[in-house]
């Protein structure tokens, strides 16, 4: 089956557009539908061990956040939203027919060669667009590091931090994931 992409539309027009599809799935980027790749096994692992890892890091530290999984939309403006790899969010959580999780504090992408130039530029300029963002992870699954874009007092954004070990204190929401536990062996 043939998918006709629309030439040019807003996030609210692209989230109607979006949720009539029968397979697929999509971003939208100033305006514009932007097919994604299907995914090769060991992004979908990654995608999932993440997730736990904030899971599991939000019920231990007892704070009234969630973490969500890739299929979440985040609205960047008007007319660019992304489908993160995973996120945390403060409850309570969206309605269950929701399509978007507004205020992300925490957005997560694993790179992979087809996405690794996106990550590093657009989505990193498009997420931190959004105020509530606070931390932007990049999981480079090949080098086994962290990339860690933060916001500073008064909104700029830091100098990027690389991890291949230790801690990773994430505050907001005030959680702390170990390096090592985002990278176990498949």
């Amino acid at each position: 089956m043939n998918v006709v992409l629309p030439t040019r539309m807003t996030v609210d027009e692209f989230l109607a557009w979006a949720i009539r599809q029968d397979k697929g799935r999509y971003e939208l980027f100033d305006g514009r539908v932007v097919m994604q790749q299907p995914e090769r096994w060991g992004h979908l692992w990654r995608k999932g061990e993440i997730f736990v890892v904030l899971r599991n890091a939000i019920e231990r530290a007892g704070v009234p956040y969630f973490a969500t999984t890739d299929g979440a939309t985040v609205r960047v403006d008007g007319s660019t939203a992304f489908e993160p790899d995973a996120l945390v969010a403060p409850l309570p959580y969206p309605s269950e027919d929701a399509l978007e999780v507004p205020n992300p504090v925490i957005v997560v992408e694993v790179l992979s060669p087809s996405t690794a130039r996106r990550d590093l530029a657009d989505k990193l300029v498009g997420y931190f667009k959004v105020p509530s963002v606070q931390h932007y992870l990049v999981l480079d699954p090949e080098e086994r590091e962290v990339i860690w874009y933060r916001r500073a007092a008064g909104g700029a954004i830091e100098p990027p931090a690389t991890l291949r070990e230790g801690a990773l204190r994430l505050d907001p929401p005030g959680i702390e994931l170990a390096v090592a536990g985002i990278f176990p062996a498949p």
